[in-house]
């Protein structure tokens, strides 16, 4: 069970650290750091859009927005911190 634990959290911790750079690569992209016409960069965004994407959108149906401002992230990331801390409780 110790096992499937830590594989559990693991892959919250990736998902988690995806997500960061999701925000910062959004970021850079919007104030124009990095360039989207660059192949890699296009590459990379779109796999990180497509890993993150499905659960973002289900919160931003929910959640309204904020004048410009995406809580998704934040709330998505808490919500999986809170889960990373359930599940020690709940499978051992």
């Amino acid at each position: 069970m110790q096992s499937l634990l830590w594989l559990l959290d693991t892959v919250i911790g990736l998902y988690i650290t995806l997500l960061i750079i999701s925000v910062v690569l959004s970021w850079l992209v919007s104030f124009n750091v990095v360039n989207t016409s660059n192949r890699f960069v296009y590459m990379a965004g779109d796999f990180i859009y497509r890993l993150t994407e499905p659960a973002l959108g289900r919160i931003r149906k929910v959640v309204p927005s904020f004048g410009g401002m995406d809580l998704s992230p934040l709330i998505l990331i808490l919500a999986l911190a809170f889960l990373r801390r359930l599940l020690p409780e709940v499978l051992l």
